[in-house]
Order: C-alpha cells, then sequence, then structure tokens
C-alpha cells in the first residue's frame, strides 16, 4: 500500500495503520477488562485508598513548594526549610484550633439545634406571604402535590432504616480513610517537596529521547497552570471568609464564624460556591429580621464587588482565563460523572487537559502548515507565546 499522497502523509502515513491498530488492541483490552473487573477490585481499593492524601498532597504542595524555593534563596538547606515550614503550620494549625474550636464548637452546636426551628419560621412566613398573595392557587396546588407524593415518607425512612447495617459499615469505611489520609498526607507531602524535581527528572529520563522535550514542555505547563489556579482559589477564598467574617460581625448577624468559614471553604468552587455559601446567612437572616436580610444583601454585595474587582483580578492574573459558560459546563459534568470530588477538582483537571489539548493543536497547526501551508494558505502561529514553541 502506498503512502505517498498528501494527504495520507498529512494524517500520519504509515503511523496511522498503526494507531488504528493500537486502539482496536486498547478497545479489546477494555472489553476484557469489564468482563473480568471484579479481579482488579483490590488494585480499585488502593487506588481509593491513596488519591486523597495524594491529592491534598499536591494541593499543599502547589502552596508551599514556592516558600520553600525562597528559603533555599536565603541559603536555607531545602531540607530543613520544609522541616521549618511543616513544624510552623502544624503549629499555627494547633494554636488556632485551641483557640477557635471552643468557639466553632458551641456555635455548630447551637446552629444545629436552633436550625430546624429556622427552617420552620422561615417556612410560616413564606406560607403567610404566599396565602396573602396572588401566588395562593399555586400553594395550594403546590401543598396538595407534597402531601400526594410526601404521605408515604415514614415508611420509606422504615425501609432505609432496614439498611442501617450497610450505612455503619460505610461510616467505618469512611472514618478508616479519613484516618489514613491524616497519616500519610504529611508524609507524601514531605517527600514531594524534598524530590518533587527530582522525581520529575527521573520519570522523563525513561521515556525515549525524542520525546522528552516535548513531555517536559506539557508538565511544565500543567504546573504552571494548577499550581497558580491553586494558590489564588486558596487565597481568594481565605479573603472572602475574612471580608464576611467582618461584615457579618458590623451587621451583628448571629453565627459569624460559621458562615464565613462555610463561605471560604465552598468560594473554592467557582460560581456555585457562593450560592452554596450564602444560603445558611440568608435562613438566619429571613428569620432574624427583613432590616437583617437587607444588611446581609448590602455585605455579600460588598464583598462580591470587592471580589470580582479587586482581589480576584489581582491574585489571579492572567492565569487559567476560561469562560464562565466553560466553568459551569465543567462543574456540571464533573460533579455527575465524580459527585463532590468532581466539582472540586473539576476545574484544576480541566486546566490539565487543556495543556494536552493546546500542545495537540498547536502540532497539528503546524504539522497542517508544512504540507498544505504554501498551497491553501498556513494557520497563524503566535511566535510570542513560549508556551508550545
Amino acid at each position: 500500500m502506498k503512502f505517498s499522497s498528501r494527504f495520507m502523509k498529512f494524517i500520519g502515513g504509515r503511523d496511522l495503520i498503526f494507531i488504528l491498530l493500537v486502539l482496536i488492541l486498547l478497545g479489546i483490552v477494555i472489553f476484557i477488562y469489564d468482563k473480568v473487573a471484579f479481579i482488579f477490585n483490590p488494585i480499585t481499593v488502593i487506588f481509593s485508598t491513596l488519591f486523597p492524601p495524594i491529592v491534598l498532597a499536591f494541593i499543599a504542595y502547589y502552596l508551599l513548594n514556592p516558600i520553600v524555593n525562597l528559603l533555599e534563596r536565603f541559603r536555607i538547606k531545602r531540607i530543613w526549610g520544609i522541616i521549618i515550614i511543616i513544624l510552623g503550620i502544624g503549629g499555627l494549625i494547633t494554636g488556632l484550633t485551641i483557640i477557635i474550636a471552643p468557639i466553632v464548637e458551641s456555635q455548630i452546636k447551637d446552629l444545629i439545634n436552633r436550625f430546624p426551628s429556622y427552617l420552620n419560621q422561615m417556612g410560616l412566613s413564606i406560607q403567610s406571604w404566599m396565602q396573602a398573595s396572588a401566588f395562593q392557587t399555586y400553594y395550594e396546588q403546590g401543598y396538595d402535590w407534597v402531601v400526594e407524593n410526601l404521605s408515604n415518607l415514614p415508611q420509606q425512612i422504615g425501609n432505609y432504616l432496614d439498611n442501617a447495617y450497610q450505612g455503619i459499615k460505610n461510616i467505618a469505611t469512611t472514618v478508616t480513610n479519613v484516618v489514613v489520609t491524616i497519616i500519610t498526607f504529611p508524609i507524601i507531602l514531605f517527600f514531594l517537596l524534598k524530590d518533587g524535581t527530582a522525581f520529575k527528572k527521573y520519570t522523563i529520563k525513561l521515556l525515549p529521547p525524542r520525546y522528552r522535550s516535548d513531555v517536559n514542555l506539557i508538565l511544565r505547563n500543567m504546573d504552571e497552570q494548577v499550581g497558580s489556579y491553586i494558590q489564588g482559589q486558596i487565597i481568594v477564598a481565605t479573603c472572602i471568609g475574612i471580608l464576611l467574617y467582618i461584615g457579618y460581625l458590623i451587621i451583628g448577624l448571629d453565627y459569624a464564624i460559621i458562615l464565613a468559614l462555610i463561605a471560604a471553604v465552598t468560594s473554592v468552587v467557582p460560581y456555585l460556591g457562593p450560592i452554596i455559601a450564602i444560603s445558611p446567612a440568608i435562613i438566619i437572616a429571613i428569620v432574624h429580621s427583613p432590616f437583617m436580610l437587607l444588611k446581609l444583601a448590602i455585605v455579600w454585595a460588598a464583598v462580591q464587588f470587592l471580589e470580582g474587582n479587586f482581589i480576584s483580578p489581582n491574585i489571579m492574573g492572567k492565569t487559567m482565563k476560561v469562560h464562565p459558560l466553560t466553568i459551569i459546563f465543567v462543574l456540571l459534568v464533573a460533579g455527575n460523572l465524580f459527585g463532590l470530588v468532581g466539582v472540586i477538582l473539576g476545574i484544576p483537571g480541566y486546566a490539565l487537559i487543556k495543556v494536552i489539548v493546546q500542545y495537540i493543536y498547536e502540532k497539528f497547526k503546524k504539522r497542517y502548515n508544512y504540507y498544505y501551508g504554501e498551497k491553501y494558505g498556513a494557520y497563524e502561529i503566535d511566535t510570542k507565546d513560549e508556551t508550545f514553541k
């Protein structure tokens, strides 16, 4: 078979046959794996056990590695810099826990005890408002639907309670995974900070020399994209939490520290996080008074204005510019595929895939220009962009 035509050379020539054979073999392997997946169950268990501490260690690595590098510039050996940072962060967390933990614990207990009454009072307020408005007919229809569809709720709860053993088993598994994560996370983090660069170089040396520069380029851009995103998101979330805590204290909203912590944690998730964060604050403000709800809206608007116009632009900079619609699609797909973990890690995962796709597209443009550029016109390649030269 001849592969002398320009198009055949463009799409790979003889290499195309090899790629198709590899894809066919890969499909056969996936089919066989699906039939005997139970054999690999121990591997799945090992992966699910090691995944959380490794992810946490990489997040902490991207946050702490710049500090370790800074200490090296001051002629502090890397090993001692890592020990100083870990001990310092451990002492800081311990001190904050001793100081803040009693306050947080008391507020959490009080909020848990009062939250059902808050929901009840809010429901009564909405009910009275709906009955006195033009929406009374819709309210009655909604009430009838709730009564009709949820009348057997006690029976459903009883069925769930019958599976209590499985629930206890799941709780025990979760507790075990948390303990394993807490124990192994600092160890993984230590060796990442100590030997991360050496491990990367060693991995690249295992590859054929022809592909080392390309793989090194991809890994470097992945490292920059994900590292900058994680650092920026953590700093932005911390700033949002601090600003909301100050705002809640000024307006006198109950459970200020708990609501601020919820906002800081959920702000890590773009767009969806703020909606989740403000929900409990709205409930508490509605129960308190309409005027408190107005003050909450002012505080939230002020914090969002500061975050959108000053904090994020200066901290995140030009890192990973992604269209808001793309972010929403990524969060929805990742959430449906992987649940809460997908929502949290969806954007960094998208950043990794984006780097690979950009690299492949740049290679495609250069290949097209080589075979078709002179006759049909060439792609424009930005020579100022050092990312994929």
